[in-house]
């Protein structure tokens, strides 16, 4: 299991696409188990693998638009 925070935390989630590549989802933590994290983020909500993920921490909230 990645370290990731509570859920309603934001969060950036690297992970492995089939094809091979990586690609990140950058939002508020749903939740989180052993085989799945749901992150809610601006392409709606991801459901990610953990087996996929390569890496994930919680990042500050977004700045204020002015």
């Amino acid at each position: 299991m990645v370290n990731l925070p509570a859920p309603g935390h934001r969060v950036v989630v690297r992970y492995r696409l089939p094809s091979g590549q990586a690609t990140d989802a950058l939002g508020e933590l749903l939740s989180a188990d052993a085989e799945t994290v749901v992150v809610d983020g601006k392409r709606g909500v991801e459901r990610i693998a953990v087996a996929d993920i390569i890496a994930a921490k919680e990042v500050p909230p977004p700045p204020h638009r002015r």
